[in-house]
């Protein structure tokens, strides 16, 4: 069954036979680049906050909380940017077309809710790390980052491939701070192993593996990597579109793989360095940064302040263009990115303005995020178990049941969240 454009759509990126005509590398690398956009998302400020505080507070402990998000991520990934490139269409706007107007409308609220937390986390941190490597003071710093992040978008408007070069190196650059972090730190090989099985200890671990998924499992970029496979590269049939989902699935291991590493470099970092030496008073990115320096030194404390003022600026610009892509695909409308930027900016705004505690504030945003991500979830699940959709590219039985099997497992955590909150 073949279901996808017949025609070559307006708007597209690359023929796939042009592309494999570059040669064997050329095109193979051509064929990569959406994951590493969505990856920044999961290496964000909110990160640093939930990785730092679980390593501080449970030593190796939540490991596998890492681990379990990073597989979590893979497949959820993997199935938006699959929707992508079976139907040439963005999850968003399948939704509007296959759930009705009502539904559609409430997905884009809770969507712009989430959206707001999310740019919390990107511009508390990016302003976090203005603040430690230059001594901006937190709000001016924050409406720098704005500016930047522009800038960095900008670039997409220049083709797709020059945005994605441009997120990948902001990426490269947090992985190389925390590998240098890491390697002056080192880390308990025995203890990473003991980690690696399942264990929590009590609800406030809960809480903070519940931030930890809220910040691997990012709702926006579930929206936004089907908008970038969409019309990236032009397939003429079913057979083609193999070929790019093929690429896509590298992609997705390649690029999601480095966020997992990173991801849990932040902890062990914290777990060997902190937990280990007793220093429970390492609560908030900057005592984290003061704690580096001091014990280890200078260049481990400006690592660090790069990699997050790095992951900030990225994945702001990523946030801004995901939230575009939600509110053209839900109701059809566009916004003047100024606007929309200033409207989802507000709270952080708020948060620098009035000096509430960063990394709290930080911790608590990637919560609201775990409970974006089944309003996202369940809709792509629904749609990729669907022949009529997805054609040729429908999801396996497994497959399907590992999606709604995440699903269960995110909404489980976050109906036990609201019990603990509400007994306290």
């Amino acid at each position: 069954m073949d279901i996808a454009h017949d025609v070559r759509p307006a708007v597209f990126g690359s023929d796939l036979r042009e592309v494999r005509a570059r040669g064997r590398m050329r095109g193979s690398v051509a064929l990569l680049g959406p994951a590493f956009v969505a990856a920044v998302a999961y290496i964000d400020p909110g990160n640093f906050a939930t990785n730092i505080a679980a390593g501080t507070k449970y030593g190796y402990t939540l490991v596998w909380v890492i681990v379990v998000a990073n597989a979590m991520a893979m497949l959820v990934q993997y199935l938006s940017a699959k929707v992508g490139v079976a139907t040439g269409r963005d999850l968003p706007e399948l939704c509007r077309e296959h759930f009705g107007r009502s539904i559609s409308v409430g997905l884009w609220v809770q969507a712009e809710l989430i959206a707001m937390a999310t740019d919390l986390a990107e511009f508390v941190g990016a302003a976090v790390g203005l603040n430690l490597l230059f001594g901006v003071p937190l709000f001016p710093a924050g409406l720098m980052t704005a500016v930047i992040a522009f800038a960095i978008l900008a670039l997409q408007r220049r083709g797709y491939r020059r945005f994605e070069l441009a997120i990948a190196g902001l990426l490269g650059i947090v992985f190389l701070g925390f590998a240098y972090d890491l390697l002056n730190v080192g880390a308990s090989v025995s203890g990473t192993v003991r980690g690696l099985v399942p264990e929590l200890a009590g609800p406030d671990s809960v809480l903070l593996a519940s931030g930890i998924i809220g910040a691997t499992v990012m709702p926006h970029v579930v929206y936004l990597h089907s908008a970038l496979t969409k019309n990236r590269i032009w397939a003429r049939d079913d057979n083609e579109r193999r070929q790019v989902l093929r690429f896509q699935r590298l992609d997705v291991f390649i690029g999601l793989g480095a966020a997992g590493v990173i991801n849990l470099s932040m902890l062990l970092v914290a777990a060997s360095l902190f937990h280990a030496s007793g220093h429970p008073n390492i609560d908030s990115i900057e005592a984290a940064h003061a704690g580096l320096g001091r014990l280890v030194g200078g260049g481990a404390a400006l690592a660090f302040s790069v990699s997050l003022l790095a992951s900030g600026l990225s994945s702001s610009s990523v946030g801004t263009y995901a939230g575009q892509v939600v509110m053209q695909g839900f109701v059809r409308r566009r916004i003047p990115l100024f606007l929309r930027r200033a409207l989802t900016m507000l709270p952080a705004l708020v948060v620098l303005g009035v000096g509430l505690p960063t990394t709290g504030s930080l911790v608590a945003s990637q919560v609201v995020l775990s409970f974006g991500i089944p309003f996202a979830l369940v809709p792509m699940v629904l749609l990729t178990r669907r022949a009529d959709i997805m054609g040729a590219l429908v999801n396996r039985r497994i497959t399907t049941v590992a999606a709604a099997v995440i699903a269960a497992l995110i909404i489980a955590l976050n109906a036990y969240l609201l019990y603990v909150a509400f007994t306290d």
